[in-house]
């Protein structure tokens, strides 16, 4: 791991330093052009639940805690070459102990980044959402005094919140119970946000229930992304720790619904060397094209005491209704727009 990482630092250093002048002449030497295609995974550590945001020029990712980092961090400029920071979050609040920091996700109100993530609340031992706020993408985050934000302890606990902001400037959160942890249902929600991000305003929306074969009993990770007129809502399914772990979607005219699932899905499943392919997030690269990444372990090596939860980044596209995914993918392909 300390090889992997310590590698694309040195490469990413590379790419971007100042390119040296010739001797004597004062002219810049050439720096060599990047290739024109990419391989999965781009970033091939354990960094699961990845989410990315986009500010300016740089790319910033976010992921589920290692044992160094409640919530690491990672940058890149083109969405291929990452370099892995340090702690975006490395203090919790007061309701939460360590060791079950999950999911995190970043949104900008204002002048100000607002961090949603998952934590343990040490007083009832569930799963609870919380938020944090800094006046920088890479952090640090401080936490948000107080209760958690959500924390649905009759339902099993809540987890994976996700926010959007609609065309119209609304801001919503979305979110899972954690009903699987205890022999219930478990639902993705949705309900507006107030301007700071930190307050949950009107009533949540119960969006989609885990009833499909392939979901198991969990569906999670929602993710929603608006085209064309039409909300697509994306979510992973079935047991993480497996390849059956897969990603689907289900659509709807309004942004609280109706929503009905894709009688496609599931429409990123394991496929060779890629397994359980899931807990996505859409980003846009500056071509204005779209892009899924998401986390997969490697065959054979599933589950944290033999493997690791690599990053991956390909092609979706979003029209006419229908989700469609260029992936899994461990072949070349061309190159995101920085």
């Amino acid at each position: 791991m300390k090889t992997t990482r310590l590698a694309l630092t040195l490469t990413l250093g590379a790419l971007l330093a100042p390119s040296p002048t010739l001797a004597g002449g004062g002219a810049t030497a050439t720096r060599p052009a990047p290739t024109a295609t990419f391989k999965n995974p781009v970033l091939d550590e354990n960094f699961p639940d990845p989410h990315i945001l986009k500010v300016g020029n740089t790319y910033h990712a976010y992921a589920t805690n290692s044992a160094n980092a409640n919530v690491p961090h990672a940058v890149s400029r083109d969405l291929v070459r990452w370099e892995v920071g340090g702690d975006a979050m490395p203090t919790l609040p007061g309701w939460a102990k360590g060791g079950r920091t999950w999911a995190p996700e970043v949104a900008r109100f204002g002048q100000r980044y607002v961090l949603y993530f998952t934590a343990w609340h040490e007083e009832s031992g569930r799963q609870c959402i919380g938020a944090a706020t800094s006046t920088a993408p890479a952090g640090p985050f401080k936490p948000a005094p107080g209760d958690p934000l959500v924390c649905q302890l009759d339902e099993g606990g809540s987890i994976d919140a996700s926010a959007f902001r609609d065309v119209d400037g609304k801001n919503y959160l979305l979110w899972k119970n954690d009903g699987n942890c205890c022999n219930q249902a478990t639902n993705l929600y949705l309900q507006p946000l107030d301007a700071t991000g930190l307050r949950l305003t009107g009533k949540a929306s119960t969006l989609i229930q885990n009833f499909a074969l392939w979901e198991g009993n969990v569906i999670e990770a929602p993710t929603l992304h608006r085209a064309g007129g039409v909300y697509y809502l994306l979510y992973s399914a079935g047991p993480f720790d497996s390849d059956l772990y897969a990603v689907g979607y289900a659509t709807a005219p309004r942004i609280t619904g109706p929503y009905r699932k894709a009688p496609e899905n599931p429409i990123l499943v394991s496929k060779g060397a890629v397994a359980g392919p899931g807990h996505q997030t859409v980003v846009t690269d500056g071509a204005g094209r779209t892009w899924l990444a998401y986390h997969a372990w490697t065959a054979g090596k599933i589950g944290d005491a033999v493997g690791y939860r690599s990053m991956y980044l390909d092609r979706v596209t979003f029209g006419g209704g229908k989700v469609r995914v260029n992936g899994p993918t461990l072949t070349p392909q061309a190159r995101p727009t920085p």
